[in-house]
């Protein structure tokens, strides 16, 4: 067996023996042979080669999810380029901020997005290519026109294979590197305590340009040697018409609110699905149940971060416990701890550290930052709170970081604040997020405005729209005259949130 530690190199081992075999189904029925995406990403590889995008090289990508995009990112691998996905809904401020701190050589970008401005991407010393929605542009016409073959790149385990930026608390985003042996030995744990096999298709809904949909839903397929039923989006009656051909559905929470939000959806649509994963923000205890009523497949739940991956899973076989993110991953130890790293007793509350294979290589260009977020003896600590009951299942109970998590997205209120702070009017801002029934939390802003300022909650949060994502941008903005503050000055963002929790409630009937 090859020594070749490479991602795509030990994906590729387990691709099935006929090479015609489909990999991925689009919605409207066309499919992709593990042969086509093998030469495509062949082709696309040797594109990104003669655009200097040599191995090492940062290749930063922001487009639509297409069939495309995925050899792209196989190509990338198979190059030994460092693959940097970046989210589609980023605007012109932040995605100058990711071209001067991560210096990519390549660009790809979908045309007409922020990040496609041939000149902006020139002053940054890259070359743009384009790919748009449709899976053409510049990038496969020149494809096209390159061999179907490809040596792959030789590597071991602990050579970088993607960046992923993940937002900070108290700066601005940091890259989190990934190498090879993070995200096989990764895929390996979850193809194994998932049970995959070999009639399994998965039914992907979940964008590309983020762990959960990447890394987890894909690099476990590709493991697998399977296919998947791929869906530019999420669309409640299109996943309930595709169910019935599928056997795993992978989700965020708001995937399954929605789903339940319909009638049409029941056990009879459910009937040959074997496994329901939810992960990316927390489940709340009611949609399990109802879950579980309405179709009488109990969501299994799990646990991860940009930094470590998936970090633990509730069981295939044992019971999946609602509001527990159940067990460490083959391979990943975990343990509670105090402000010092010191391990508490079982059903204390405190830190959740982490270590094993899966755990990134540190931050892009920010070795300070990456040896403060490590303890002396290797656990990374993880910002997150919980505690681990006595039947060993991890509980999330808080987030030390103060993360929003709306959607399944990563929102951080120290990003938001520093945008609504510039405004004009605006004194100081807290951001906080607070119960939402469809996306588990919603971004509230609270902003105390200048002497005499003439403030508006709506132009605020339209203005915030213009500066990041629109998931990042508050659903609801509350004026006030002053900040709760403790003692030592700091912003009681506990009050805030006590205060605004029933801002998304369901109105009383």
């Amino acid at each position: 067996m090859s020594s070749n530690r490479n991602l795509f190199a030990i994906l590729a081992r387990n691709f099935p023996k006929d090479p015609g075999a489909p990999l991925l189904e689009t919605a409207n029925g066309a499919v992709r042979s593990y042969h086509e995406m093998l030469e495509l990403s062949a082709r696309i590889g040797r594109t990104l080669l003669a655009a200097s995008a040599k191995p090492g090289e940062r290749l930063m990508v922001q487009v639509e999810k297409t069939p495309e995009a995925i050899a792209l990112y196989l190509a990338a691998l198979r190059i030994g380029a460092i693959y940097l996905p970046l989210n589609t809904g980023y605007r012109r401020d932040e995605v100058e901020y990711f071209l001067t701190d991560a210096a990519p050589k390549v660009v790809v970008v979908t045309p007409g997005s922020p990040l496609a401005d041939e000149s902006l991407i020139k002053d940054h010393g890259a070359r743009m290519l384009t790919l748009d929605a449709e899976g053409r542009g510049s990038l496969i016409d020149a494809a096209q026109r390159q061999p179907a073959e490809i040596e792959d790149f030789e590597c071991d385990d602990a050579t970088i294979a993607a960046i992923l930026y993940t937002s900070g608390t108290t700066g601005k985003p940091k890259g989190a590197m990934l190498s090879h042996g993070n995200l096989s030995s990764n895929a390996a744990a979850l193809h194994e305590i998932w049970r995959f096999e070999p009639r399994d298709r998965l039914l992907h809904a979940l964008p590309i340009f983020h762990t959960h949909g990447l890394f987890v839903a894909l690099n476990t397929t590709l493991l697998n040697g399977t296919s998947m039923v791929f869906l530019k989006h999420f669309d409640a009656a299109e996943v309930i018409r595709l169910l019935p051909r599928v056997t795993v559905m992978m989700g965020v929470p708001t995937f399954y609110t929605r789903l339940l939000a319909s009638p049409e959806f029941g056990r009879d649509c459910c009937r040959d699905m074997r496994l329901f994963i939810s992960g990316s923000a927390p489940l709340t205890v009611e949609t399990f149940n109802a879950f579980k009523e309405r179709t009488g497949h109990t969501i299994l739940e799990r646990y991860g971060m940009t930094e470590a991956n998936m970090i633990t899973s509730n069981p295939y076989q044992r019971d999946r416990v609602a509001g527990s993110v159940g067990f460490p991953l083959p391979g990943v130890s975990l343990r509670i701890a105090d402000d010092q790293g010191k391990p508490l007793k079982q059903g204390e509350v405190g830190g959740i550290e982490v270590k094993g294979p899966n755990i990134f290589q540190g931050y892009w260009r920010n070795p300070e930052k990456t040896k403060s977020e490590f303890r002396a003896d290797g656990f990374f600590i993880t910002g997150d709170v919980g505690r681990i009951d006595e039947r060993g299942y991890v509980h999330i109970v808080g987030r030390s970081k103060d993360l929003i998590i709306s959607g399944g997205f990563n929102v951080y209120p120290k990003e938001v604040e520093s945008v609504i702070d510039t405004l004009p009017g605006v004194a100081e801002s807290a951001v906080i997020g607070v119960p939402h029934a469809d996306f588990g939390e919603g971004v509230v802003a609270v902003v105390v405005g200048k002497p005499g300022a003439q403030l508006a909650e709506k132009q605020i949060a339209e203005a915030t729209r213009d500066h990041l994502a629109a998931y990042k941008a508050p659903k609801a903005v509350f004026l006030v005259e002053q900040l709760p503050r403790n003692a030592m000055g700091k912003v009681e963002k506990a009050k805030l949130r006590e205060t605004y929790k029933a801002t998304f409630a369901a109105p009383r009937r």
